[in-house]
């Protein structure tokens, strides 16, 4: 039995894909950034996070009924144009997907369900190219795109490794070779903490450190 796609909202009814589609796009990011630290030929590339899943997709929509034969008046008749379906009536649910829901106050988080996939995110982007009409002017068929992008649970968000050192007693020994910048970027994992880190610590001026200074090791606010 063939599967069909479906989209499940936080609110409202799951829609239904009404053609499976014939590919998907799935990709991943991280964030990097560079941090100039005197004294070196080269900036230091430096992890900010990860970045957002996104899952892109093209779907299919057609309401057209092509022409019946007629047994009886032994010849093939069309479908009215009255009784054809303006197919935007479907594609608009897609569209709503990016609007601010009354009873939530933002967009619903969605997840793509087909076979083993199983894409939890937020509906980012809607293009729709309508490519069927008929004599009226009603659009009748009508292909999709669609991106989602993957929200975090928010029970997972203490589970990353980066967050166990933040808010420790820890302590380093500063020597002649070590900068401020160089503990925050191996204590905290983010080179751009050093900041934090000096008022913490009252450092006045991160370029002159006496040697033998102890840095309390914490998370900035």
């Amino acid at each position: 039995m063939l599967e069909k796609a479906v989209i499940s909202q936080e609110q409202g009814a799951d829609i239904p894909v009404m053609f499976n589609p014939s590919e998907y796009n799935l990709q991943t990011s991280v964030n990097y950034s560079t941090v100039n630290v005197p004294g070196l030929d080269s900036p230091i590339a430096q992890f900010i996070s990860g970045g957002q899943d996104s899952l892109t997709i093209q779907l299919m929509f057609s309401t057209y009924e092509p022409p019946t034969f007629d047994p009886s008046k032994q010849k093939v008749v069309p479908v009215k144009d009255s009784e054809m379906t303006d197919v935007s009536a479907l594609t608009s649910k897609l569209y709503k997907l990016t609007r601010v829901n009354s009873l939530l106050h933002r967009p619903p988080v969605c997840t793509f369900k087909w076979g083993s996939l199983q894409f939890k995110g937020v509906v980012t982007d809607v293009s729709q190219k309508f490519t069927m009409f008929l004599s009226s002017g009603k659009p009748v068929r009508a292909s999709v795109d669609v991106t989602f992008k993957s929200v975090p649970e928010s029970s997972d968000l203490g589970k990353s490794d980066v967050f166990k050192g933040f808010g420790s007693d820890k302590v380093r020994i500063v020597d002649e070779s070590t900068s401020l910048w160089q503990i925050a970027y191996e204590e905290l994992g983010d080179a751009d903490q050093w900041k934090n880190l000096a008022k913490l610590n009252n450092v006045v001026n991160p370029l002159n450190i006496v040697s033998g200074l102890k840095i309390k090791i914490s998370k900035g606010r």
